[in-house]
């Protein structure tokens, strides 16, 4: 329906939002992505009218949407790790960054294919 089409891409502005804080602030993307409220509520939101969606081409870009903050959230674990081992800490920031670009490319991409009516992969 109109209203979940809507709905997918008020989220998909909610998870830019909180990546383009990281962008325009002292955070990195990805975390501020994971940590920022209205990403947070998206994925919340995400759960909730996942339902909704099944079963239609909708359902692509909920499923995409919480694969990118689960994703984001394990490699921003293992990056803590790596910086425990201090050596690791070059990689670890190299590896926040990565994902940081990788964030912004799967909400792009994500948003891009929401606005043509397409599936997202």
């Amino acid at each position: 329906s109109e209203g979940m089409v809507t709905l997918a891409h008020v989220l998909y502005g909610l998870h830019g939002f909180s990546a383009l804080m990281g962008v325009l602030s002292a955070a990195f993307i990805v975390t501020a992505f994971l940590t920022g409220w209205p990403s947070i509520i998206a994925v919340i939101i995400n759960y909730v009218k996942r339902g909704d969606a099944r079963g239609t081409w909708l359902d692509s870009h909920f499923g995409w949407q919480i694969r990118t903050f689960w994703y984001a959230l394990g490699w921003v674990v293992l990056a803590g790790l790596l910086i425990l081992t201090v050596v690791g800490i070059p990689f670890a920031w190299l590896l926040l960054v990565a994902v940081g670009i990788w964030v912004l490319y799967r909400i792009i991409r994500g948003w891009l294919a929401l606005s043509d009516g397409k599936r997202v992969y």
